[in-house]
């Protein structure tokens, strides 16, 4: 890591090469350091150190990027030069108005030393005992222990100079055997807080249990869902309508609803990046200080996120601290959601279900249609019948076509914590486990 000091030092030289009417750097630092296992074996072990140079030049109301990795005089000047260059051939946007001004932001602490200075060989004794619980197990192992160190500095012309540096540790790990697997994944800014021989002991059970898979039929049953699948559902309302751009668009589940309920009145939902729960990002990528917004309240729909642009086409609004790295055409989304909890455990959820299916987590989740929020995909990893509050054995995966608003209005019971699931690099959501009625099974597998 340069440090807050460098960075600025090579944003003002950014800054000062430029001759646009404005200007915006923003730099992206990371070590990271990944071990990955399969067939209960270390087969690979990686490092990368980079340094991205993102520079945004704007000339009256055309806008141009360009990007780099060298921080030498001579590549910085090229990247200022292309940014340059692409601009002046850009036909201009009418709705642009400014780059943004500089606001106080609050600084989190998301930086763990220990994590940083994790070695390859912590690593692989965590790795280890997951391979070795899953050989005796006559099971085989596979996954990826990651840990890493990262710096942001955004910065423009108008002022604004925002640095933040940041820690993460993640493990994911899949059991398998000739007809069955088990999955389970641990993130925290802190290493301390992973346990791989927990994380291994989880995914192995799961993959005993769902050995000898049998068929059920599809159609509209009661689920318990893990936290994993809650997040898979909650990380597509991010995408498909969260957002401004999606709502000025009209192509948002929240246009013409906000204000009204949409899901039942146990679900709230908000997005805040200086939560360290999850993964905390005090700004954005415009360096505008991050807000805590309000999505879903108590099953009403209360908001969406901005950044600088979509805050521009609408009189009155701000930036919530929700920009993308530039040129962006998906407009802002959340990327720190969090759902609130409820006021139960699985083990009361499983209990109460006269029959039902258990799922482990979803995979090759696809929308279908944004306005219904209507999502298609698979189950993985662990898929089980409930009947009179036991799991009595495990299932093939099924298919799943399910609006996501209609599953939060079915939702009867939610777990009292919640669980971090990383997602899209950085980006974090914050779930709760979830026993939902009426949720629909439209296909099977021969697995």
């Amino acid at each position: 890591m340069l440090g807050s000091e460098k960075l600025q030092e090579v944003a003002e030289h950014v800054l000062a090469l430029s001759s646009a009417d404005q200007t915006e750097v923003l730099i992206l630092g990371s070590n990271e350091y990944l071990t990955r296992f399969a067939v209960n074996t270390v087969h690979q072990n990686v490092s990368e150190t980079d340094m991205a140079v993102r520079v945004r030049a704007v000339f009256g109301k055309k806008v141009g990027v360009a990007s780099g990795n060298d921080l030498s005089d001579d590549a910085l000047k090229k990247t200022v030069e292309a940014a340059e260059t692409v601009a002046q051939f850009q036909q201009e946007n009418p709705e642009f108005d400014s780059l943004p001004a500089p606001k106080p932001y609050q600084e989190v602490n998301a930086y763990v030393e220990a994590t940083a200075v994790y070695t390859p060989q912590e690593r692989a004794e965590g790795v280890a005992s997951i391979c070795a619980m899953a050989q005796e197990n006559g099971l085989t192992a596979a996954g990826a222990f990651s840990t890493a160190e990262s710096e942001i500095m955004a910065a423009n012309s108008l002022g604004v100079m925002a640095y933040h540096r940041n820690t993460l540790a993640h493990l994911v790990n899949v059991i398998m055997s000739e007809n069955s697997s088990g999955y389970a994944t641990s993130t925290n800014p802190d290493i301390s807080k992973i346990d791989p021989h927990a994380v291994g002991q989880i995914a192995v059970d799961k993959a005993l249990q769902s050995r000898n898979p049998t068929d059920i039929q599809p159609g509209a049953y009661t689920v318990i869902l893990e936290e994993s699948a809650v997040a898979d559902m909650l990380l597509m309302l991010g995408y498909l309508g969260f957002g401004a751009l999606a709502v000025q668009e009209g192509r948002s589940f929240m246009c013409g609803h906000l204000g009204e309920q949409i899901t039942g009145s146990n679900i709230s939902i908000w997005d805040d990046g200086l939560d360290t729960r999850g993964l905390a990002l005090p700004f954005d990528f415009e360096g505008m200080p991050k807000q805590r917004v309000k999505l879903i309240e108590k099953g009403f729909a209360k908001g969406v996120v901005y950044d600088t642009f979509t805050a521009g086409r609408e009189k009155g609004k701000t930036s919530t601290g929700h920009s993308l790295p530039a040129p962006n055409s998906l407009g802002p989304i959340p990327v720190n959601i969090f759902m609130a909890p409820g006021q139960s455990t699985k083990e009361e959820m499983l209990a109460s279900t006269k029959r039902g299916i258990w799922v482990t987590r979803f995979h090759y989740t696809n929308p279908l249609h944004p306005i219904k929020t209507t999502l298609t995909g698979m189950t993985r990893d662990g898929t089980f019948l409930i009947e009179d509050g036991k799991i009595t054995r495990p299932l093939k995966n099924l298919r799943f076509t399910q609006s996501i608003l209609e599953a939060f209005a079915q939702a009867e019971m939610l777990s009292t914590e919640l669980k971090v699931n990383k997602v899209w690099g950085s980006f974090s959501v914050c779930a709760p486990a979830a026993k939902i009625h009426n949720f629909t099974f439209t296909g099977t597998t021969e697995f």
